[in-house]
């Protein structure tokens, strides 16, 4: 069943990285090298903790990971959706997402902190799975604050700097165009 679970983990990240890929176009390549550092990262986590102090990933470790990983494309989406609304108003790009980031950033990091306090209390009050299930959503929430600000904020700005970005298409934002 621990097999199953990172199968099943690995199709749903997939399936929401194809719809990401859809309705946010270039952007959402930053979710997946986002992703990839944060995977790599609590992969390197897990690494160290089961050599000393002999953690096990558990089906409720994994399922700790997997909802944390929604949290995860949640801070992406609000990030994105500001520059989006940004641009709409005629902003440039490059001051859309230093807008963007500082309007999103409180509320990525309510939630990801919301998650971590449940995960402490569901790490304190229980036993079992369930403080497996608490600790992997508690470690995951920190990564997620930690890659957004640290790789997130800077790689869009790198990007929004760029020369060579140029349209609201290629960004996922539809023009409209005006009724006569």
């Amino acid at each position: 069943s621990l097999r199953a679970a990172i199968i099943s983990g690995i199709v749903g990240i997939l399936l929401v990285l194809i719809l990401l890929i859809a309705y946010y176009r270039l952007m959402a390549l930053f979710v997946v090298a986002g992703m990839t550092i944060s995977i790599a990262l609590l992969w390197s986590l897990i690494s160290v903790l089961s050599r000393t102090n002999g953690l096990a990933l558990s089906l409720s470790g994994i399922a700790g990971i997997i909802v944390s990983i929604g949290i995860a494309v949640d801070s992406y989406i609000v990030f994105f959706e500001r520059i989006k609304d940004e641009i709409r108003v005629g902003k440039t790009l490059k001051n859309s997402v230093i807008r963007s980031f500082e309007s999103a950033w409180r509320t990525i990091v309510a939630a990801d902190m919301v998650s971590f306090l449940a995960a402490a209390v569901l790490w304190f009050l229980t036993v079992g799975s369930v403080r497996g299930f608490a600790f992997f959503l508690g470690i995951s929430a920190l990564t997620d604050v930690v890659i957004t600000y640290f790789f997130t904020r800077s790689a869009v700005l790198l990007f929004a700097r760029s020369k060579r970005v140029q349209g609201k298409k290629i960004l996922g934002i539809q023009t409209v165009k005006p009724e006569v």
